[in-house]
């Protein structure tokens, strides 16, 4: 029986730690690697949503994932703030019944209730620390 897995993708913590490194992921080849290795399906990719950023959103699209977006905020000093945790537990909870299993790509320390939740049910395929 085919398996069916969903991943839900921190955004920002994917792309601050892949940065913090001074590589540049190749998100088109990120998403083939998920379905290869991992048979996912469905992947949700969060993200703060940045006017003027369309051309990103619109290429993290055409590479198959389903974007989920945080209106952003700037705090006192300027910078963008757009915390997608409670985005990516809901849609993780809402999708529940629809996969097998999932797997979580963050390397945030916040999804732990989330990760422990689903593999005391089985459900956890595996989490990615970027």
């Amino acid at each position: 029986m085919k398996k069916k897995n969903f991943a839900f993708i921190d955004g920002q913590n994917l792309n601050l730690a892949i940065k913090s490194l001074g590589w540049k992921l190749d998100f088109k080849k990120f998403r083939i690697y998920l379905r290869d290795k991992y048979k996912v399906e469905k992947a949700y990719y969060f993200i703060g949503f940045i006017e003027g950023n369309s051309v990103l959103y619109s290429s993290l699209q055409q590479c198959g994932y389903i974007l989920i977006f945080k209106p952003t905020l700037f705090n006192k000093d300027g910078k963008v703030k757009g915390n997608c945790d409670a985005e990516l537990v809901l849609q993780a909870m809402i999708e529940y019944k629809n996969y097998d299993q999932a797997i979580i790509v963050t390397g945030d320390g916040d999804f732990t209730c989330l990760v422990n939740y689903l593999k005391g049910r089985n459900k956890l395929r595996t989490v990615l620390v970027p």
